[in-house]
């Protein structure tokens, strides 16, 4: 899958056929100033990502999915979309609109990570 133009700081972790993960600033979050799953990813996947192990074969009328991870049990945000170039343009806007600090993290949390939180406050402008 192509990502160009993604937001300043996201890259492509992984991509192929139906499925890709992008992650936020891995050279800040990683595992010397913070636990390792306080990376922030958006994960692009056709059909519904599923729990169990093991390989997961959409159909192709399966609609895809756009899923912001604070952490691996923290999600702050999912989006629906019918193809995979709207999945695609779906993941850049999410992209964008972290980096801009629309999207309030904060209310994700029940016990919060004072300077984690912190740290995305200050890389993504919100107030």
């Amino acid at each position: 899958m192509d990502f160009a133009d993604l937001a300043e700081g996201w890259e492509v972790w992984h991509a192929e056929k139906a499925r890709a993960v992008l992650t936020f600033r891995p050279d800040v979050f990683d595992t010397d100033a913070f636990p390792a799953p306080c990376l922030p990813t958006i994960h692009l996947t056709h059909g519904q990502r599923g729990r169990r192990p093991g390989r997961h074969d959409p159909d192709t009328s399966d609609p895809w999915y756009v899923t912001l991870y604070l952490e691996p049990e923290i999600s702050a945000g999912q989006e629906q979309f019918e193809s995979r170039t709207a999945a695609r343009e779906g993941a850049r806007e999410m992209a964008a609109a972290f980096l801009a600090g629309d999207i309030d993290y904060r209310d994700c949390y029940q016990v919060p990570r004072p300077d984690y939180l912190a740290r995305l406050d200050e890389l993504t402008g919100w107030e």
